[in-house]
């Protein structure tokens, strides 16, 4: 283990590069804004999305695709956004917008930025799913909250890449959980710098408890349901179903239980195929 010093010099520094964290694009800012307004419009969102050409081009290929199936072509954002809602029309340009963001960092080798970008749509789509039917609070940032829960982990990779390995390898030795791991050897958790990144970028306390809270979602709200259990619970789910960062180890968390936590156990069936439908759908893009 590195001596004391290094840790907290490591941790301060990890800390710092919160600083360099790109800041969202203006059409990023103005489709999060849209989140929590009940009357936003098909006009309003379409607008948006084709003020900027490409986010515009990525979500008519995607429509387009095969695994969509509509006949014809759909040549239009206002179209596309008629044919599939303004959620999750929304929630597909989020994804974009997010996944181009972290396209001019760099990453260390080993660092897979197509995993980590799947994951967290993954956990995205999921975890709207689930918010819906779970009765959760504030389930409009669900998508969001997702999205970003892990943002801590790429500021791991970018900040301190030596630490990251090191990590990786305690965690492959066995023994310890993801968060212990990382506070020995870096004297801080992704969970922790994501809560951090997600207030430095001014998102709502849900989705920044979220992000902090999401491998111990009971300390939120003192137990009480929570955003953070659903972005626990789709976590688990999109690393059991195969979209992971890196080597899952958490093993204790299997479907039917995390299923049962939320209260949504019988809608296993519907949930995971509504899943698997829409992130076939646009798992490729990113």
């Amino acid at each position: 283990m590195p001596e004391r010093e290094t840790v907290i010099e490591l941790k301060a520094r990890l800390i710092l590069g919160l600083d360099r964290l790109p800041p969202f694009s203006p059409i990023l800012s103005k489709l999060l804004a849209t989140i929590a307004r009940e009357d936003v419009s098909f006009a309003q969102v379409a607008t948006l999305i084709e003020s900027d050409t490409v986010l515009a081009g990525n979500v008519l290929k995607v429509v387009n695709s095969a695994l969509y199936g509509f006949r014809g072509t759909v040549n239009s954002v206002r179209h596309a956004v008629a044919i599939l809602g303004v959620d999750r029309l929304r929630n597909l340009s989020l994804g974009f917008s997010v996944a181009r963001m972290w396209t001019h960092i760099p990453t260390p080798e080993g660092w897979s930025a197509s995993k980590f970008n799947q994951h967290s749509l993954a956990v995205g789509i999921m975890a709207d799913l689930l918010a819906q039917r779970a009765g959760a609070p504030y389930p409009e940032g669900a998508f969001v909250a997702g999205l970003l829960h892990d943002i801590g982990k790429l500021l791991v990779a970018t900040g301190a890449p030596a630490g990251f390995s090191a990590v990786l390898h305690l965690l492959k030795e066995g023994g310890a959980n993801e968060l212990d791991c990382e506070m020995e050897i870096l004297g801080t958790t992704h969970a922790d710098l994501s809560g951090m990144a997600l207030e430095r970028w001014n998102l709502p306390l849900p989705i920044r408890q979220s992000g902090t809270f999401h491998h111990d979602p009971d300390r939120a709200d003192d137990g009480a349901l929570h955003l953070a259990h659903v972005i626990y619970a789709a976590d688990r789910l999109a690393n059991e179903l195969g979209n992971s960062i890196g080597p899952y180890f958490d093993q204790l968390a299997r479907l039917e239980s995390v299923f049962d936590a939320l209260g949504v156990a019988d809608q296993v069936p519907s949930v995971l195929a509504e899943f698997e439908t829409e992130f076939a759908s646009v798992k490729g893009y990113f």
